[in-house]
């Protein structure tokens, strides 16, 4: 995807890029968001709880905490879908590093009456067969988090905010039509609708997509959610404010994918002493990891980011010999192919669920884990440098569900654990 190059200030010699991946930031603060949040207690669409089974951890089968809870709705992607996403980790010290220890579930409800679509109108576009929309055309940003771009940083709302004449709307449950996407980009958009939706319809109301097959097995049996009482500590919870990501001195080569910026994520962030620079943090073969100093020069430049997202980008890798690193290989080098191609090249697990092929959708950072072991310090507390979320790409609901029901499907979290820090960092 392209950057939008423009003034940070008055300064002709102070300019930044701005990319389509949004960034969370944790907040004490009520946002106009009541569903997303870092840490506490998950609460659930329509009251019907997925399987306990789902969040307990594979290794001790004790419940996990939530890190997590995230409103994932793509109204120009999979209109009718109303998505919910969450991450658990576990809390017990043994279960550290191991598989299993941190889950991912997403819930997704599909409007019960859908009319039929030709099917050539249901398949995700190719690149060749991609709609390139005219100008302006819609922002994947935008489209997520229900915001309206202006083309520089310095003007572009808030996502999470809303003008005065919207009030009471979930940020991430977008029902307006987006507004602009980077010149030349092209979408992949499923059943894109003629003409936009009143804006006091939900997303679910809207059917574009062909029905679900009439006959289907009958739904997995799912334990009952346990009381509060049985569940671990929680982390203490924040709400999300958010905004697209921008970085200093961009490159010339402005139609790199935001998701991977290699001219402006090769260089080191400026360090005041030695022990800033991201080069000296690690000790033994991780010191020369130019996958992981990318990393943390990327991160630096919006240090109090705790959340990356970008559906059907890339993540930005912590390291590239782990399992996310060989899972996305094309995120290494994302400039040699196109979007499309690298999607396909993706070598994670397909969706358990139907076996269509599951995208990059967000990745947690370190800060979060600052923000939820605020009151932990001297403990020792998580080790991961990302985690990285993976979901199915048709956004399908879990086997047996009936259409206007919330089903659970488990998606694929990824974890790049912690190298070994110099100087306890």
């Amino acid at each position: 995807m392209a950057l939008h190059n423009s003034d940070s200030s008055g300064d002709e010699d102070e300019q930044y890029a701005t990319t389509n991946v949004m960034l969370g930031y944790a907040s004490k603060e009520p946002t106009d968001d009541t569903f997303s949040h870092l840490g506490g207690a998950p609460t659930w669409p329509d009251n019907e709880a997925p399987s306990a089974s789902l969040a307990i951890c594979k290794t001790c089968n004790f419940f996990m905490a939530l890190i997590l809870q995230l409103n994932g709705d793509l109204p120009e992607y999979l209109p009718d879908h109303q998505r919910k996403l969450y991450v658990f980790t576990c809390r017990n010290k043994p279960c550290r590093r191991k598989p299993g220890s941190i889950r991912a579930i997403r819930g997704t409800k599909i409007s019960a009456t859908l009319p039929q679509t030709p099917a050539h109108k249901n398949k995700i576009l190719t690149q060749d067969e991609s709609l390139k929309l005219p100008s302006p055309s819609p922002n994947l940003g935008d489209s997520i988090f229900n915001t309206t771009s202006t083309g520089t940083a310095s003007t572009r709302a808030n996502p999470f905010s809303f003008s005065k004449s919207t009030t009471n709307i979930n940020p991430f449950s977008s029902t307006t039509t987006i507004n602009s996407l980077p010149s030349g980009q092209q979408v992949h958009p499923i059943n894109p609708t003629s003409q936009d939706p009143p804006l006091h319809e939900s997303f679910a109301q809207k059917a574009r997509i062909s029905s679900p097959p009439t006959t289907s097995p009958a739904p997995r049996p799912r334990s009952p959610w346990p009381s509060p009482s049985l569940l671990p500590q929680p982390f203490p919870s924040y709400h999300l404010d958010a905004d697209y990501e921008t970085l200093d001195t961009p490159s010339p080569h402005t139609n790199a994918p935001s998701s991977s910026i290699q001219s402006i994520d090769s260089k080191d962030p400026p360090a005041t002493d030695e022990d800033d620079d991201p080069a000296n943090w690690l000790s033994g073969p991780a010191k020369a990891d130019k996958t992981f100093l990318r990393f943390a020069a990327r991160l630096a430049q919006n240090p109090e980011q705790v959340l990356r997202y970008e559906w059907r980008g890339q993540p930005l890798l912590y390291s590239k010999d782990d399992e996310v690193g060989k899972g996305f290989p094309s995120a290494s080098a994302p400039s040699a192919t196109t979007s499309t191609q690298r999607a396909s090249q993706s070598r994670i697990p397909n969706c358990m669920n139907c076996g269509a092929r599951r995208v990059f959708e967000f990745q947690l950072t370190p800060q979060a884990i600052s923000e939820l072991e605020r009151d932990e310090e001297g403990l020792e507390g998580m080790e991961w440098g990302t985690i990285v979320v993976a979901s199915c790409e048709k956004d399908c609901v879990e086997k047996g569900v009936e259409g206007g029901k919330v089903g659970w499907v488990e998606e694929w979290a990824g974890v790049s654990w912690e190298e070994s820090v110099k100087g306890g960092k």
